[in-house]
């Protein structure tokens, strides 16, 4: 895949819809399923986390600009991991920090930081589930949807992605990690009975997206390489996945982080329209894994978009292209520390727009030095 000149024939909003369905498009859809909310933009704009989480207005003006200034097809007004969790009735530290700043460049160290699920955690057993009647109601998932309607209104040629935690994901943050994860092994029936339980939860907040203006929902399940088997999620998640798409009415996006080729095969099966996946997984080798399914990413994060320059980037962003990646984004939410420079990088050089330094003449792909310094470190080799 190559990218394209020009400004396009296409919204935003039909090159990424289109892209998902495997339509013809007018270029390469470059739109991330994940947040792309950063300090700089926090800044210009005098919002800031927590507040541009829990209210719509903030939400929405935080989050559409990645659309309006960046450049992307889309917007995704959810920032964090844990909105399911706490409209669940989890208690939340909202991690209201203070800013940091360099005092000889002025430039941004550090800022709010991300909310978490404050311990313990608020179940213990499949029994105690309950799904609050007025769950759509509740702060946090209110803000969603009514910053979702805000965004529609305003937005009409965007692509708006809503998100949902899947039942895997809340199951950490309302059982603990641990304390679920280590029922795989010794009572494999508890674990179902969560899932099957929760995943009730992500089609109700997905469907309710959807309605509210929402053309594509992210679905984040965390059944990632270093935490579990592929036969785990082929076992236990794979038959719930496959209950749940049919009922969420839209298209459907699947992200998980960290190593998951070993996984993509199953992960094809479920009924999702793509998978947006993470850096430690070579974007040739998994195009090659998945065939025609849909890949979205995965530009990485903490390596090229946080730490290189955007010469970095675009290099990166050539090798997606070329290893025929078929929706351009990075590789999750973004930490906030990343310039924008680096975000609009991302857009130009999908689009054969990027206008490097001449002065750089040592840009290299990151990503890609990442993943065989880890594979050497392991004694694996790289994938």
């Amino acid at each position: 895949m190559t990218p394209t000149n020009g400004a396009g024939t296409m919204t935003g909003r039909e090159r990424y819809v289109n892209a998902l369905l495997g339509k013809p498009t007018d270029m390469i859809a470059v739109g991330s399923p994940t947040s792309l909310a950063t300090y700089e933009q926090m800044r210009l704009l005098g919002v800031e986390w927590p507040a541009a989480h829990y209210s719509a207005e903030a939400v929405a003006l935080l989050a559409e600009r990645s659309y309006t200034d960046l450049g992307f097809d889309t917007i995704a007004p959810y920032f964090c991991i844990i909105m399911g969790a706490a409209a669940l009735g989890a208690t939340i530290d909202w991690g209201s920090d203070p800013w940091e700043f360099d005092k000889s460049t002025g430039k941004i160290i550090t800022g709010p930081r991300m909310p978490a699920v404050k311990p313990p955690p608020p179940w213990v057993t499949p029994d105690e589930i309950k799904i609050p009647d007025d769950f759509l109601e509740r702060r946090e998932s209110r803000a969603i949807v009514d910053a979702i309607k805000i965004l529609r209104a305003d937005h009409p040629d965007a692509g708006i992605v809503g998100k949902v935690m899947g039942p895997w994901t809340l199951a950490y943050h309302m059982f603990g990690p641990q304390e679920f994860l280590i029922n795989v092994i010794l009572d494999p029936d508890y674990v179902h009975q969560v899932l099957d339980r929760l995943r009730h939860v992500s089609v109700m907040f997905a469907n309710a997206q959807l309605e509210a203006g929402a053309d594509v929902i992210t679905l984040a399940d965390h059944s990632t390489g270093d935490l579990v088997r592929a036969e785990t999620y082929r076992d236990f998640l794979l038959p719930v996945h496959q209950k749940i798409t049919p009922l969420i009415e839209g298209p459907v996006i699947l992200h998980c982080c960290g190593k998951t080729i070993d996984r993509m095969p199953y992960i094809t099966e479920a009924g999702f329209e793509a998978f947006h996946f993470a850096t430690e997984n070579n974007p040739h080798e998994a195009k090659k894994t998945v065939g025609d399914y849909k890949l979205v990413g995965n530009a990485s994060n903490f390596i090229t978009l946080l730490t290189g320059r955007p010469e970095d980037v675009a290099v990166e962003i050539d090798d997606l292209l070329t290893a025929g990646v078929d929706i351009i984004a990075p590789e999750c939410a973004v930490p906030p520390q990343v310039p924008d420079a680096n975000l609009r990088a991302v857009v130009a050089a999908a689009r054969g727009q990027f206008e490097p330094d001449p002065a750089v003449t040592d840009a290299t792909n990151m990503a890609d030095g990442y993943r065989a310094q880890v594979a050497a470190q392991s004694g694996a080799l790289p994938s």
